[in-house]
C-alpha cells in the first residue's frame, strides 16, 4: 500500500487525472441536475474521443516510420520490403507499455477535462440567470473598453487602423488555427518526447486552461462585443472567424430552444481561452528551451490571436488580460505538481537520453 501511494505522488500525471476525475465528476452531477444530457463536441478530425486518439497515432507514425525507412533505405526498391520488420525492432526497443500508458493518460485527462469544460461552459445560460434572465456584464465590459481607449470602441479602431479586407483574411485565417494547432502539439510533445514529467506538465497545463476558464465564465458572464454590439463589426467582409461566429450564434440559439437537444451553447466571453492557451505554449516553450524558430512562431501567433480577438469582437481587452493571467497560472500549478518547479531550461530541448528516460519514468 505504501509503495502504490508512494509511487502516486511521485508519478507526474497523478494531479492531471484525479483533476480529471473531480472535473468530470462536476459535469456529470450538473448534467443529471439541469436534466441535460453530456454532449461530446464536434471540431476539428471529428469528436475529440476521435481526434485525439488519431493525432497520437499520426505522431506515432510520424516518429517511427522514418526511422524505419533510415535502416532499410529506399533504393533499391526491394528494401522496402523490409520496412515492416524495421518497424517492429523500433517499436520493441523504443515503446514500452509504461510509454504508452503515459501518452494514453496524458491524452485521456485532457479529453476529459475538455469536454467536461464545453458542457459546464453550455450550462452557462441555466445556471447563471436571474428572474428568468441570463446575467451578463456586456455593458460594463463595454462602457470598460471604451474608457481604456479613450472614447473609442477597441473593435472599430483596430479596423480603422489595419482596414478591413486583407488583415481580416489574415487574422480570421489565424484565430481559426488555433483550433487543431493546440491538440497538434499536445500529440506532438506526449509522442516524441521521452521525458514523462515534461509531457505530464503540458497536458496538466492545457486541462487547467480549461478549469480555470470555466471557474472565469461563471464569475463574470458576458458574449463579448461581437454578440453583444454586432453593429461595430457590421462591415467586415465575411471570413472564417465570422462564419465560426454565425455557427455559434445559431447552436446558442437552438440550445436555448431545447437544452436537451443536440445542440450545445459555445459562447463566452470572460476570459478569452485563446489568449490563455497560446500563453500557456509559449510560457511553456520558454521554460523548456525549444527551438528558437518554434519560440519565436508561438509569440509571434499570440499577438495574432490578440488582435483577432479585439478585431472580431470576441473578446474585450480585459478577457485577454484575464486570459494572459490563466496561461501563466496553469504554466505554474503545471510545474509545481508534476515536478518541473525551477527547472532548468534545456538548449534546444534535446531529447532525454536513455539513462535520463529511464530515470524520468520512475514512479510511472
Amino acid at each position: 500500500m505504501r509503495r502504490a501511494l508512494g509511487a502516486l505522488q511521485t508519478w507526474p500525471y497523478t494531479f492531471a487525472v484525479a483533476l480529471s476525475l473531480v472535473v468530470g465528476a462536476t459535469a456529470i452531477i450538473a448534467s443529471q441536475k439541469l436534466g441535460i444530457g453530456l454532449k461530446d463536441p464536434e471540431g476539428f478530425l471529428g469528436p475529440a474521443y476521435v481526434r485525439l486518439p488519431l493525432i497520437g497515432l499520426l505522431f506515432f507514425a510520424a516518429g517511427v516510420i522514418p526511422q524505419a525507412l533510415m535502416r532499410t533505405g529506399v533504393w533499391p526498391v526491394n528494401r522496402l520490403f523490409k520496412l515492416p520488420q524495421a518497424v517492429r525492432g523500433i517499436i520493441r526497443d523504443d515503446w514500452t507499455w509504461s510509454r504508452v500508458g503515459n501518452i494514453a493518460t496524458g491524452l485521456l485527462a485532457f479529453y476529459v477535462c475538455y469536454v467536461s469544460y464545453r458542457n459546464l461552459k453550455s450550462y452557462l445560460p441555466e445556471i447563471r440567470t436571474k428572474d428568468g434572465h441570463q446575467i451578463l456584464y456586456d455593458s460594463d465590459m463595454l462602457r470598460f473598453d471604451h474608457w481604456l481607449m479613450f472614447g473609442h470602441n477597441p473593435g472599430p479602431l483596430l479596423h480603422d487602423l489595419l482596414g478591413t479586407n486583407v488583415a481580416a483574411q489574415v487574422l480570421a485565417a489565424s484565430y481559426v488555427f488555433y483550433l487543431p494547432l493546440i491538440p497538434l502539439t499536445l500529440g506532438a510533445l506526449l509522442v516524441w518526447n521521452r521525458d514523462v514529467s515534461l509531457g505530464a506538465w503540458y497536458a496538466t497545463a492545457l486541462s487547467l486552461n480549461w478549469i480555470l476558464g470555466t471557474v472565469s465564465y461563471y464569475m463574470i458572464p458576458t458574449l463579448g462585443p461581437g454578440f453583444a454590439q454586432p453593429s461595430m463589426f457590421a462591415d467586415l467582409p465575411e471570413n472564417p472567424a465570422s462564419t465560426l461566429q454565425n455557427a455559434l450564434f445559431r447552436g446558442g440559439s437552438q440550445f436555448k430552444e431545447d437544452p436537451s437537444g443536440d445542440h450545445i451553447y459555445g459562447i463566452a466571453g470572460f476570459a478569452s481561452l485563446h489568449v490563455s492557451v497560446v500563453v500557456t505554449a509559449c510560457l511553456f516553450f520558454e521554460r523548456t528551451g525549444q527551438k528558437l524558430v518554434v519560440r519565436i512562431c508561438a509569440w509571434a501567433f499570440l499577438c495574432t490571436t490578440i488582435l483577432a480577438t479585439v478585431y472580431f469582437g470576441w473578446h474585450y481587452i480585459a478577457d485577454d488580460v484575464a486570459g494572459a493571467l490563466i496561461g501563466w497560472l496553469a504554466v505554474s500549478i503545471g510545474a509545481w505538481v508534476t515536478g518541473n518547479r525551477g527547472r532548468r531550461r534545456r538548449k534546444n530541448a534535446e531529447p532525454l537520453t536513455e539513462p535520463e528516460a529511464a530515470e524520468a519514468t520512475v514512479g510511472a
